[in-house]
């Protein structure tokens, strides 16, 4: 019989086409399933949803036999450990693309050699493997996209064995004794007081079978996605986005299932809009991979001189969704609450921060990482690179959202803002959406006192949109002088 081996989950919280797993319980050789928790803490939302995904994990293994061990500390001291105290002859993990998970694995590598074995399964592509003709990483997503779909047919999704051996439990309470395992509730993982989670445990089942139902009810509709992903007051996105980033379903998985459909002639249209969208992910990704400062730092070298105001009474007043301007406050309370908000609002809250504030765009992603639980990195910077107009495949800069002409188009009967924004419920359509448009008869019919019971705009939309346009033309101005010119001398 095989040595033992160790399944190291990372960010791959599933059984299913879990290539690490699979292959670590091959021939049925005893395993050592581990999750390895460094102190060093995530977002809050998505440590949340990463306590109850640990959770069904958990269970699930416990059901096939084998049972997860919870480790804490800097995996490339106690793996190595582990490794030695169940006698494991290699340990199994999905290959990450953060530059945090690279250097994690690297360290790992370092410490047991051969041993570990990696696995590639969180994009459809391999990071660094689709590249131009010159061999250099695509900037624009169009083409990532049309050379991506080129490529072979991506292989059928392989299922987990139906049982998993354990090593011993003689070798268990050992390695228990002598390192730092623990029970998944000590990790500190959920708010304690205030319990601020009321709305995510509303909204959301994580783990692998809360995907997979995610999964059956969006492909079941999925024929509308093309029309409806823009209305944020239906629901029509697929929101596995969070079961996506910690793994508890495979892209891979995904994709077939919608494929499946798109060759069956079913809501071909839709499937094929949401495919575009696995490999926009994957997109973020490959740029991560090959830009690993992206997170902090703009892709377009020349924003490094652009005029960004750090303004802390704005940024504020943009995270409590307390701006004045509807549709922006409207996805910051759905946010909060929820740990998740609509994509196309996403859009308008980001392009209203960078934009219309001209507050620094990494202000705002480190606020979605902490408040999102599908924060995921690689999206997360590329995204708001995107809105800032600084990054690869950027909208350009003086591409401004309205947000008042964005809510009327895409929520016209009002019904995202009614939802989050309660107090403006009984003003009629013609205000909803820029209450102060609204007359004082209005206003009072409909029991609002703009600065008290709904505050005004933070800033007025036109000024705020000419400032940002005349923000991009100094920086563009300050490039083009001659003393910005390489070679230049100050004489």
């Amino acid at each position: 019989m095989s040595a033992t081996a160790v399944a190291w989950f990372r960010r791959d919280l599933r059984l299913d086409d879990n290539a690490a797993l699979i292959e670590a319980s091959e021939d049925g050789r005893p395993i050592v399933p581990v999750y390895v928790h460094d102190a060093e803490r995530a977002g809050r939302a998505a440590d949340w949803w990463l306590h109850h995904s640990l959770s069904a994990l958990s269970r699930a293994l416990d059901k096939r036999g084998a049972p997860l061990l919870i480790l804490r500390g800097k995996a490339a001291e106690v793996l190595p450990k582990l490794t030695a105290l169940v006698e494991a002859g290699s340990i199994h993990y999905t290959r990450g693309y953060t530059p945090a998970a690279r250097s994690e694995q690297d360290a790992v590598a370092g410490n047991v050699g051969d041993a570990a074995i990696a696995h590639d399964s969180y994009y459809l592509q391999r990071p660094g493997t689709v590249l131009t003709a010159e061999e250099t990483p695509y900037r624009v997503f169009t083409a990532f996209w049309k050379s991506c779909v080129s490529r072979p047919e991506r292989d059928r999704p392989a299922a987990a064995p139906e049982t998993l051996r354990s090593c011993p439990s003689a070798t268990l309470e050992k390695v228990k004794a002598e390192l730092p395992v623990m029970p998944l509730d000590d990790l500190g993982l959920l708010p304690t007081s205030p319990d601020w989670a009321g709305g995510l445990r509303d909204n959301w089942t994580p783990g692998e079978d809360g995907a997979h139902a995610r999964l059956d009810a969006f492909a079941d509709s999925a024929g509308r996605y093309a029309s409806r992903r823009d209305l944020p007051g239906e629901d029509g996105t697929s929101k596995l986005s969070p079961h996506l980033h910690f793994g508890e379903i495979s892209p891979r998985q995904v994709w077939h299932r919608l494929h499946d459909k798109v060759l069956a002639g079913e809501g071909t249209r839709g499937a094929e809009a949401f495919l575009r969208q696995l490999y926009w992910r994957d997109f973020c990704g490959h740029l991560l991979f090959h830009f690993p400062d992206m997170p902090t730092k703009p892709l377009r070298d020349e924003f490094e001189s652009f005029g960004w105001k750090d303004d802390t009474d704005a940024l504020n007043a943009w995270q409590r969704g307390q701006s004045g301007i509807p549709l922006v406050d409207a996805g910051m309370r759905e946010l909060w609450t929820t740990g998740w908000m609509h994509n196309r609002v996403r859009m308008i809250v980001a392009s209203f921060l960078v934009k219309n504030l001209l507050v620094p765009w990494q202000h705002g992603a480190a606020w979605f990482l902490d408040t999102l639980v599908d924060a995921d990195l690689a999206n997360n910077s590329a995204g708001w690179q995107w809105v800032a107009g600084c990054g690869t495949d950027a909208a350009p800069y003086f591409r401004i959202f309205n947000p008042v002409l964005q809510s009327r188009k895409f929520d016209p009967d009002g019904d995202y803002l009614r939802r989050w924004l309660p107090e403006l419920a009984r003003l009629p359509n013609a205000n909803l959406h820029a209450p102060w448009s609204a007359d004082s008869a209005t206003l009072h019919d409909a029991n609002i006192t703009l600065g008290k019971t709904y505050p005004k705009p933070i800033v007025d939309l036109a000024d705020t949109r000419q400032r940002a346009l005349d923000a991009y033309q100094d920086m563009r101005s300050l490039l083009q002088s001659p003393a910005a010119s390489p070679g230049s001398s100050a004489g």
